[in-house]
């Protein structure tokens, strides 16, 4: 991920900037080449961010030659993310309101060419009323990536971003958003709305239930789609609403025959398990199966997740034989540590059975 802005792309950058505005003194861009080896992506945006603000030295500056660069196919891809964190820093420094609006003017305008969800963090963090009634706007904006924006840079726990504390205390304030794009025509921006969702399942769990029910009310596949995917983290704690929505009712199951393949899994590995499902009631039943992974911290406790297996539909009295598969590697999202773990199967929100295995590093 760090070379995504590398050398090259540096140099792409200062060109098409140079070309646009070839009255600055672009030179301490091409200067941070040298620097950016052992730096982290973000490190590396920073870093050419920091040097467009010594550059510009001003928000006017900075939006003209940006808005002049654009007229330029190269000047795209991730050398664009500290051309949008170097707009925001000048635009908050500039402290005024017409900086600040044509900055997230000019957020939406670089949008397409990279996504601007982060740095419009600062923005929100600064006046996220004011952010939010601009940003609300974009719903109805003929371009995807711009309607994508409002929604995912507005996301509560926006991966990779910085997080906006009022976002949190006033989840309401981004539901406008979502109403108006949970049936977008887009795809692209429908998997948005359904992530912001999902973010907004952790701490306001009926505001996104109820609205998750009058999406549902539409009866179009893309609302179908949004609404099973902001729920999906629900389902998987077992919230009854949840269930409900999505057709599962509580069911009477039995798990037979749970096992894994072996005791002891070396990492990296493939833990391979298997169980029987069977409905044991006297009616038709639809089960959502999960299964939940206990794994050992580092203080030697453990810490759940669970993870999505299938959807099935039994008869009274029919078993069916399901099998799963989950791997076990080293991520910079999850570190693994030696111990006992442990595996169970949860239906409809239930959880059944349980098998242990000893993860060896």
């Amino acid at each position: 991920m760090d070379d995504l802005l590398g050398p090259n792309e540096v140099k792409v950058l200062h060109d098409a900037l140079a070309s646009a505005a070839p009255g600055v003194k672009w030179g301490g861009v091409l200067a941070t080449r040298a620097r950016l080896e052992p730096l982290s992506l973000r490190g590396r945006t920073d870093a050419v961010a920091s040097v467009l603000v010594d550059a510009l030295g001003t928000y006017p500056a900075a939006a003209t030659a940006f808005r002049s660069a654009l007229e330029d196919p190269t000047f795209t891809g991730w050398a664009l993310w500290p051309v949008t964190e170097a707009a925001v820093t000048l635009a908050l420094a500039d402290g005024g309101t017409p900086a600040f609006d044509d900055a997230l003017a000019l957020l939406a305008e670089l949008t397409p060419r990279l996504t601007s969800e982060f740095a419009i963090r600062r923005l929100l963090q600064a006046d996220h009323e004011r952010a939010l009634d601009i940003i609300r706007t974009w719903t109805a904006h003929p371009n995807e990536h711009v309607r994508r924006l409002a929604s995912e840079g507005t996301r509560p726990y926006l991966p990779w971003a910085v997080r906006v504390p009022l976002l949190l205390a006033t989840s309401g304030a981004t539901l406008p958003i979502l109403d108006a794009l949970h049936n977008d025509e887009s795809e692209y921006v429908r998997r948005s709305v359904a992530n912001h969702a999902n973010d907004l399942a952790r701490h306001a769990p009926e505001l996104v239930l109820t609205a998750a029910a009058r999406w549902q009310q539409t009866g179009t596949p893309g609302a179908a789609w949004v609404v099973r995917r902001s729920l999906r983290t629900l389902v998987k704690k077992g919230h009854p609403v949840a269930l409900e929505l999505m057709g599962f009712t509580p069911a009477e199951v039995g798990i037979t025959e749970l096992r894994a393949e072996t005791a002891a899994l070396q990492l990296p590995g493939v833990l391979a398990f298997d169980f029987v499902v069977t409905n044991t009631g006297d009616a038709p039943a639809r089960l959502s199966v999960d299964y939940a992974v206990h794994y050992v911290k580092a203080n030697g406790s453990t810490a759940e997740k669970v993870f999505k297996l299938t959807t099935v539909s039994l008869e009274p009295g029919e078993s069916r034989p399901l099998r799963g598969r989950h791997g076990f590697r080293q991520m910079t999202t999850r570190r693994h540590y030696a111990g006992a773990h442990a595996l169970e199967v949860q239906v409809n929100g239930v959880r059944h059975g349980r098998l242990e295995f000893e993860l060896v590093l």
